[in-house]
């Protein structure tokens, strides 16, 4: 079996306005015990995959993601590195990513984490105006950001990733457009933009509702990334996935740029990932889980439970049986994300025994004739105005 992994770090110095993400702020004296479970936990696992016959699941990609792993101590991040080396059998070429906040890194840690294995950093960004950066409750500046790029390449890196954020209340397009300039002039390999998004329970949304804080405006947002995908494209950023820019000659696909998220792409070709850590999701083929969301929770459960039956572990919280209309659907809603390759007909009717049109072909027809979907070179894929609308489409398949 051939698997991604993705582990979740819960860990934050501040929660940000806008982020419904499982992370806790101030919880930072857990990380030695949170680092103790989580290698319990990936141990588990991969002793579960050779007790059903599977053998050493073989891993392509890890992302360590949260919250901000950066935060965990090089010796922590070296500790979850070595359990999974020794639990599963990592490709010596495997992608191995970070996410990290600017203002938590500083040199010799991107040294040792290069050391260790880590070949990809995904920093976030968001803005390079202050005022935006104070609105989201960043921490850091874009001159700290700029620092983190530099360090980073001096300690041989050569896949960033940088997140900035459009669409923030008060912004202007002019703002957005220096953001992102300030971004290029660090020469990250990738790009990932995202609307902001209100999200429920959050901070912000409780400013909105009270009235002190206005709303997003969607049109505004939707010049941002009209603008944004012409500006990225004219500078040799190739768009492969609706919020994502890469970077890089072709891969052996022919559609994704070199420096692609390699773990975001087996997750929207519905491939196998495993999730490990507080509240992290997997999918396997028939099945979906999550983990346990808080760290005491998820760390009581690994302790006290004994080993589960693959791919699930004490720390499991909710599992979904999913069936094969259902596994179609999310292969249609995912495949859909990507920009060049969308969903290949024949792909599609190999993997499942049926054809797309047999499945979805009045839907397929409805969304082509609205503008949002259309058929070329036996994929089917969204069309420039169905990125701006891609939710109208992807509801029909949820």
């Amino acid at each position: 079996m051939l698997a991604g992994i993705y582990l979740h770090i819960p860990f934050c110095q501040v929660r940000c306005a806008y982020c419904d993400f499982n992370t806790y702020a101030g919880l930072e004296g857990l990380i030695p015990a949170y680092t103790q479970a989580l290698c319990t936990e990936i141990d588990q696992v991969g002793r579960g995959a050779q007790e059903v016959g599977l053998g050493r699941v073989e891993v392509n990609t890890l992302f360590l993601g949260g919250g901000t792993p950066s935060l965990l101590p090089v010796g922590q991040v070296k500790a979850i590195l070595d359990a999974v080396r020794m639990a599963f059998d990592v490709r010596e070429d495997a992608e191995i990513s970070l996410e990290a906040n600017p203002g938590t890194v500083e040199i010799g840690q991107l040294v040792a984490l290069r050391t260790l294995g880590v070949n990809r950093l995904s920093f976030g960004v968001q803005s390079a105006q202050e005022n935006e950066l104070q609105l989201l409750d960043r921490l850091h500046t874009f001159a700290q950001a700029a620092e983190a790029v530099a360090w980073a390449r001096q300690a041989g890196f050569d896949n960033l990733n940088l997140d900035l954020i459009y669409g923030i209340m008060g912004q202007t397009l002019p703002a957005w457009q220096d953001s992102l300039r300030r971004a290029l002039e660090l020469n990250p390999e990738h790009l990932s933009l995202y609307a902001l998004a209100v999200e429920d329970g959050t901070p912000m949304q409780a400013r909105v509702l009270a009235g002190t804080l206005a709303s997003p405006d969607p049109d505004l947002a939707a010049d941002m990334y009209e603008w944004a995908r012409d500006e990225l494209r004219l500078v040799g950023y190739r768009h492969y996935e609706i919020s994502n820019w890469a970077r890089g000659g072709e891969r052996d696909d022919g559609l994704t740029p070199q420096y692609a998220c390699r773990h975001n792409l087996g997750t929207w070709r519905l491939q196998p990932y495993l999730g490990l850590g507080a509240g992290a999701h997997g999918s396997v083929p028939g099945w979906r889980y999550a983990n346990a969301r808080h760290p005491s929770d998820y760390m009581r459960r690994v302790r006290s439970s004994a080993p589960g039956r693959f791919p699930f572990s004490p720390a499991v919280a909710e599992t979904w049986q999913v069936d094969a209309e259902t596994e179609r659907r999310e292969a249609l809603m995912l495949g859909l994300r990507l920009v060049e390759e969308g969903v290949e007909a024949r792909g599609f009717r190999e993997r499942f025994g049926v054809d797309l049109e047999s499945s979805f072909g009045r839907t397929l027809a409805d969304l082509g004739e609205q503008g949002l979907l259309e058929h070329r070179a036996g994929r089917l894929r969204l069309t420039p105005r169905g990125h701006l609308l891609g939710n109208r489409v992807f509801v029909h398949f949820v």
